[in-house]
């Protein structure tokens, strides 16, 4: 039987929209493993993973290994996999991520999801024995990811427009900033060049400082270089230093700081919201298949 719930209009859910958006609800299971497969859905490719995991496992029982016990919570942000007691995450799947579902008609116990790992981009099949309630927790992932896609496709445009936005306002900000700083550059060597002609042109042996020349109305003309060794002092004292520029992170309007490629770490540089928002939609877009199948292989693995 497979029912691509995407498609399906008569579908019943098993939760109410509010349970799943606000909130996540909690399923406990027996966490056989993960193991890397080639395809992003199938029925023949999540068979031969379970095999291949219950296998595993069965070898493992045999040594005195007891099979972890894990706790799911399911909500339209992802499926978490979490340490029953002390609640530590181990594994995070965004929904858009998962692609198929798949439980076992036959004993009600074993299911299975296959996720493309945001890592490595690899596709992980996750396989789990959840006590009879494995078709209960592939209805509670299929409702997630349908909650969580028309969630997207309501506030999604809205809310990527308001940052493209922002953005392209922050890269406009970052290159008059750029602009300025070339000018003032360009500014510094003009002053540069001219001293050194000054000083080129003076009568040799005369170490006569030149005074500075002055407008119609006796004043100095003003430079953007600031000269503290020729201003005067005051009552005996050297007037006080120009205040450095201050070495905090200057922010923009928006608060956001500006972006520096050389400063910044791998693990610190900002997302790129178009290519994030693209893979949302192209994890959406090819949906999520649930699938109930037999997974009853061997009497040896008939029991985990």
């Amino acid at each position: 039987m497979n029912r691509a719930f995407s498609r399906k209009k008569d579908k019943t859910w098993m939760h109410t929209p509010e349970a799943l958006s606000k909130h996540f609800i909690p399923y406990n299971a027996k966490f056989l493993g993960s193991t890397e497969v080639e395809q992003p859905k199938g029925t023949e490719v999540v068979r031969d993973a379970v095999r291949k995991l219950k296998f595993a496992r069965h070898i493992k029982k045999s040594e005195g290994q007891k099979i972890p016990k894990v706790e799911l919570q399911i909500s339209i942000y992802g499926v978490k996999i979490l340490e029953p007691k002390t609640k530590e995450v181990q594994h995070n799947c965004q929904l858009h991520r998962i692609s198929f579902c798949a439980d076992d008609k036959t004993d009600k116990r074993i299911f299975t999801f296959i996720c493309k790992d945001s890592e490595s981009n690899k596709h992980l099949c996750y396989v789990f024995d959840s006590e009879k309630c494995a078709e209960e927790i592939t209805l509670t992932i299929g409702q997630a990811f349908d909650l969580a896609y028309r969630k997207f496709l309501e506030s999604g445009g809205k809310d990527v427009e308001t940052r493209k936005q922002i953005a392209g306002l922050q890269k406009r900000i970052q290159d008059l900033e750029t602009e300025n700083m070339e000018l003032k550059n360009k500014v510094q060597d003009l002053e540069n060049q001219l001293r050194v002609t000054q000083v080129s042109t003076s009568p040799a042996g005369s170490m006569t400082p030149k005074s500075p020349s002055t407008d119609i109305f006796d004043m100095i003309p003003f430079s953007p270089i600031s000269h503290q060794s020729s201003m005067p002092t005051r009552n005996g004292t050297q007037p006080p230093p120009v205040p450095s520029r201050s070495t905090e992170i200057k922010r923009d309007l928006f608060g956001a700081e500006p972006f520096d490629p050389f400063n910044c770490g791998a693990a610190d540089f900002p997302p790129d919201i178009q290519s994030k928002l693209d893979e949302m939609q192209e994890g959406f877009k090819m949906g999520l298949t649930l699938e109930g199948t037999v997974f009853c292989l061997d009497p040896l693995d008939s029991r985990c």
